[in-house]
């Protein structure tokens, strides 16, 4: 399976952003996806993911209520929907794939895309 990220970029603080991430290869309707970020100094940190079967969907708290995870297995593509960005939301953004879906071992990345938060 292949990742390719898209729609990172610059964008004011409030303002908002969607990420985008297409599959290749694999069969992505049974695919667990996700979105991690990485920031500068940091270590890359969980920010959404969503289940195959259910589409439940899980986030971390710095960005519940904010962003928005969803899938679009026709299209093979997993989103990230993200509003009121914050400066702290900067980073590199990576989608996930994961077989098992406790996403102790990742079994697929994306190359990652970056978002800048100007203040």
């Amino acid at each position: 399976v292949q990742l390719q990220a898209s729609g990172g970029g610059l964008v004011q603080a409030g303002g908002s952003q969607r990420l985008s991430c297409t599959a290749s290869g694999g069969t992505f309707s049974r695919l667990h996806m996700g979105w991690f970020r990485q920031a500068p100094g940091k270590e890359r940190e969980f920010v959404a993911t969503v289940t195959w079967r259910t589409g439940t969907k899980s986030y971390a708290d710095s960005v519940k209520g904010r962003f928005t995870i969803s899938r679009d297995n026709a299209k093979k593509t997993v989103y990230l929907q993200m509003n009121r960005l914050e400066p702290e939301d900067a980073a590199i953004y990576y989608c996930a794939a994961d077989r098992v879906g406790n996403w102790k071992v990742v079994d697929y990345w994306g190359q990652g895309t970056l978002v800048t938060v100007s203040s």
